[in-house]
């Protein structure tokens, strides 16, 4: 079965961005590695904006399906704010592993607002899953989602930083800890 050009040029786009840097690779280096002409790219993304956007998108919806997998394999909400930073533990001890996506795309192309709409609408789609994960156990989750959120995503600041993932088991002691609390004020 072929590939369709798009996502062949999506993957090698991506893994580039994501390995090397926004701004470290041009337009010339993806249409080398990808074997495409230069019209072909830029029929299917106009600029590397688009392209960008793109690759910000695809990894969005890879991501997001695999925490909501993760939220949908565990019953109790403890156990499944646990895997969630397990999960990202696990991704987090891989030498590529550089942090967040969004996070490095906004720092190198924050000019962009097509990136930053992405990156935007991927942390409100992680505060959900963490809004959806304690909706049946607390009063009112927004808070406590709000708190887990931004524990996972410091987490994800922090290992990108110091290159140790062991800040991600930190991030979900911590989070318990949240979750714990909020349980307790909720049934008081």
């Amino acid at each position: 079965m072929r590939i369709p050009i798009s996502e062949q040029i999506l993957t090698v786009a991506g893994a580039l961005f994501y390995r090397e840097g926004i701004r470290a690779i041009g337009i010339d280096r993806i249409i080398e590695e990808a074997s495409v002409a230069k019209a072909t790219l830029y029929r299917h993304f106009p600029s590397k904006d688009h392209l960008v956007a793109a690759y910000l998108t695809q990894r969005h919806d890879r991501v997001i399906a695999a925490l909501h997998e993760v939220a949908e394999e565990i019953d109790a909400p403890r156990d499944q704010i646990a895997a969630l930073f397990q999960r990202l533990y696990e991704k987090a001890e891989s030498r590529d592993f550089r942090g967040c996506a969004f996070a490095l795309a906004v720092a190198e192309h924050g000019d962009s607002e097509r990136v930053v709409e992405v990156a935007r609408r991927h942390k409100q789609a992680v505060f959900e899953i963490f809004r959806s994960t304690v909706a049946g156990a607390l009063t009112t989750p927004e808070q406590t989602a709000a708190h887990l959120a931004l524990l996972y995503e410091g987490a994800l600041a922090t290992v990108a930083v110091n290159r140790d993932p062991n800040a991600i088991l930190t991030a979900r002691d911590c989070a318990l800890a949240v979750f714990d609390n909020a349980c307790l004020r909720s049934a008081a």
